[in-house]
């Protein structure tokens, strides 16, 4: 039979990486509650899996910081300390601001396009309220930056932090607004302009801002 040649290929996990990312995920989300002890038994069942990649995606959390392993008695899913904000963005915001900076000479046509209407797509989200929407889109628009800079060290480290990021959103400790949408357009235009100083002055200005939001909020 003939054999398309343009075609999307799945990507295929293992059961380890499928696993992690469920786990990772129901974390983040608050489906596994914090302090949680978590059976690796029942987790393999639920996952249909054997126990051996649950416990591997454990040990993987646990340098994560998601949960803590207590070697011969339980693991338990870590608390959100809403005040971590302080400490997890700095290091991610200049991580951004440099990705921003070496992804530069590499800025095309198309991925200019990519970033206008990926951040059109987010202002209609934070728009409509949507912001479990907004909160995805916002990371989609910053992963082309990354992704564009095309540092692999960069590029493991920010998806490290912004698994936290996506923790303390779900938890309300983050909140995007409109001044995202605004200076998510600054960001595109500097890109353009090859203003690497600006650029990443204001790169790092969209993510501490949150850590300000946050304590205007707990001021309430």
């Amino acid at each position: 039979m003939p054999i398309p040649i343009e075609y999307s290929k799945p990507i295929r996990k293992t059961a380890k990486e499928s696993a992690f990312n469920q786990l990772q995920q129901w974390i983040i989300d608050g489906t596994l509650h914090p302090g949680e002890k978590l059976n690796d038994t029942e987790l393999a069942q639920a996952l249909s899996v054997s126990r051996t990649p649950i416990r591997e995606s454990l040990q993987l959390l646990e340098v994560q910081g998601f949960v803590k392993m207590y070697p011969g008695k339980a693991t338990q899913v870590t608390d959100v300390v809403k005040e971590s904000i302080t400490d997890l963005l700095p290091p991610l915001a200049a991580l951004q601001a440099l990705a921003a900076e070496l992804a530069i000479p590499y800025l095309t046509e198309s991925i200019i396009s990519l970033l206008e209407t990926t951040n059109e797509q987010f202002a209609q989200a934070v728009y409509a309220e949507d912001y479990f929407r907004a909160l995805k889109i916002d990371e989609d628009f910053h992963q082309i930056i990354i992704d564009t800079a095309n540092n692999p060290y960069i590029l493991s480290i920010v998806a490290s932090l912004q698994a936290h990021v996506r923790r303390l959103f779900f938890h309300n400790s983050i909140v995007l607004t409109e001044k995202s949408i605004e200076e998510h357009r600054k960001i595109i235009d500097l890109m353009k302009e090859h203003n690497s100083k600006e650029l990443s002055t204001t790169m790092k200005a969209n993510w501490l801002r949150a850590i300000d939001e946050f304590h205007l909020i707990q001021q309430k």
